[in-house]
């Protein structure tokens, strides 16, 4: 045998370890079932209206209105739903991975994603009431959730990558979710159309979400494999510096050199250490301010779409989600070039410059073609959250990854659980006064978001200065 074929069963073992085919078909199940949802949610609403005003004709914007508050409410108690019952679960689930076997998180979650996603293609098909999607999220939520499932994804892109890799090994699980999502989205409104008969559509759409949930659940349980963790450099420095970004964390597309990068150094004295967890705490400071801003955005604008000035019909619906997809392509692309010439702080504050002014121009909003130009200036919204998430990684032991991960996610999960609740209630209170409300408020927030990532910027900037000094 030549070395080809002694190396075929290893190269087909490393193929096994890859997650993006389980992030690629959640995420296609995910972006259809979003749709469906939505468009379910407007036929179901839009039909209560019409029968609760058979008596008396109402014009149509009173019934739009109170259509869009039936909507605006259910998305207040589904989120809350969404948001609290996997607290518990979630952590545990998340413990007995590290102790057990790093498969337990993600396939029970997608357990739970599976279960999901059947609760709407029941109601679609034998016409149950809507309020049904709160005992099937809230059995998703059982099962750890999405916090949950998308920390058993980060630990298991982490696990099989150096510290150099695995900046680009999460960005490009993040571009894989993101054309899934696009193509998804895509083909949504054509899906919900595809039955004829009033009562069933969706069909086809909820049954197709619920094949891909159910082939990743599949994949996960009987193909995929936990990748071994690859051996850190002994003398590497405090991954604090990459946090702050004195390595930047997409530094160059040599993969390997940020590892060379960290074997030279010496551990930071106890006079920095305080500095450095300032840094850290800034940091965090600002991407909860940032998912604030994202939150109020992405939770409003399904609203939006569906009233005037707007008025979107199912396939316009699909196009618009598809468009907020492209943001992970885009984002991706702009990492590989910003990394070449700035620094992480820098990078985070240009996704906080994009998204801040797309939602600045979302608030005034009146045709189709300013939405997507607004979403247009949105490209590089995803790189904050992604730089950070990928610096996490490096402050952490591979053994606390799953109870560390999904502390982080449940901690962004309670803001967006209250942050949508008071978004939605502020959108009922001002869309008839004035609907770009919650976009101009979200927009402030991205902006706000700056201010502690610039901070570090300086702090950073300061210790290179002293370290300069010293020498």
């Amino acid at each position: 045998m030549g070395p080809e074929a002694t190396c075929c069963p290893c190269r087909g073992l490393q193929v096994r370890t890859w997650i993006e085919p389980v992030v690629a078909s959640t995420q296609i199940a995910g972006s259809l079932y979003d749709a469906g949802l939505l468009l379910v949610l407007k036929e179901s609403f839009g039909a209560r209206a019409s029968s609760n005003h058979s008596t008396t004709p109402s014009p149509r914007g009173a019934l739009e209105d109170e259509q869009q508050k039936a909507i605006s409410n259910f998305y207040i108690i589904y989120n809350v739903v969404t948001g609290l019952t996997p607290l518990l679960p979630a952590y545990g689930l998340g413990w007995l991975s590290d102790r057990y076997h790093r498969k337990i998180a993600i396939c029970v979650a997608l357990l739970g994603i599976l279960f999901c996603r059947l609760g709407l293609l029941f109601k679609v098909l034998w016409d149950w009431p809507v309020e049904v999607m709160y005992w099937a999220v809230g059995l998703n939520g059982l099962c750890g959730g999405l916090s949950l499932y998308w920390s058993g994804v980060v630990s298991l892109g982490s696990l099989g990558s150096s510290e150099g890799r695995r900046s680009v090994r999460l960005i490009v699980i993040d571009l894989i979710l993101g054309l899934a999502g696009f193509c998804g989205s895509m083909v949504s409104g054509h899906l919900f159309q595809q039955m004829s008969a009033q009562s069933w559509q969706g069909l086809v759409l909820t049954a197709c979400s619920v094949s891909c949930a159910s082939f990743a659940l599949l994949y996960s349980l009987l193909v995929l494999k936990v990748p071994e963790p690859v051996s850190k450099p002994r003398k590497a420095l405090p991954t604090v510096d990459t946090v702050s970004g004195t390595v930047g964390t997409y530094r160059a597309l040599d993969p390997d050199q940020p590892d060379r990068q960290s074997v030279v150094g010496h551990p930071l004295s106890p006079r920095k250490a305080k500095p450095q967890k300032t840094m850290i705490a800034l940091l965090f400071m600002g991407a909860i301010l940032y998912d604030l801003a994202v939150v109020g955005t992405v939770d409003v604008m399904p609203l939006f779409v569906l009233r005037a000035p707007l008025s979107w019909n199912q396939v316009q619906v699909g196009y618009g989600m598809a468009a907020g997809y492209t943001i992970f392509i885009t984002s991706f692309l702009g990492v590989l070039v910003f990394s070449r010439c700035f620094r992480d702080t820098t990078m985070i504050m240009i996704g906080m410059v994009s998204f801040g002014s797309g939602a600045l121009l979302m608030t005034f909003v009146k045709q189709t073609y300013m939405f997507y130009i607004a979403r247009a200036i949105m490209m590089f919204a995803l790189i904050p959250v992604t730089t950070i998430r990928s610096a996490m990684s490096k402050l952490i032991k591979d053994s606390s990854y799953g109870k560390v991960f999904v502390t982080l996610q449940l901690s962004l999960t309670l803001t967006w659980v209250v942050t949508s609740t008071l978004y939605n209630e502020l959108y009922q209170l001002t869309m008839e006064k004035f609907v770009g409300t919650c976009f101009a408020l979200s927009s402030f927030l991205s902006f706000l978001a700056i201010v502690p990532i610039g901070i570090v910027a300086y702090k950073q900037a300061s210790l290179k200065q002293a370290d300069v000094t010293e020498k």
